[in-house]
């Protein structure tokens, strides 16, 4: 249950990010789900004590969000505008 729960908010916070950054095209709001699913994966896995099997702690999704944020947030800001130099 924990793993569905991950990567719907995950992509949920990538389809909003795509919304906020205006990214238009298929590629670039699915890359933005795609990067929000691997933060939630990657804060909710490791603070929910690398088990996603059973139940999720409250402050594991917290943590989820937070990398879901943080991730996309560096790849908006850093790799994004690299890319179309």
């Amino acid at each position: 249950m924990a793993l569905i729960l991950l990567i719907l908010l995950g992509g949920l916070l990538g389809w909003l990010a795509s919304i906020m950054a205006r990214s238009e095209t298929p590629s670039g709001i699915l890359t933005d789900m795609g990067i929000g699913v691997l933060g939630a994966l990657i804060g909710g896995i490791f603070f929910n004590h690398g088990s996603i099997l059973g139940g999720l702690s409250a402050f594991a999704l917290l943590i989820a969000v937070v990398g879901a944020a943080a991730l996309l947030a560096l790849y908006n800001f850093v790799i994004r505008p690299n890319l179309h130099k």
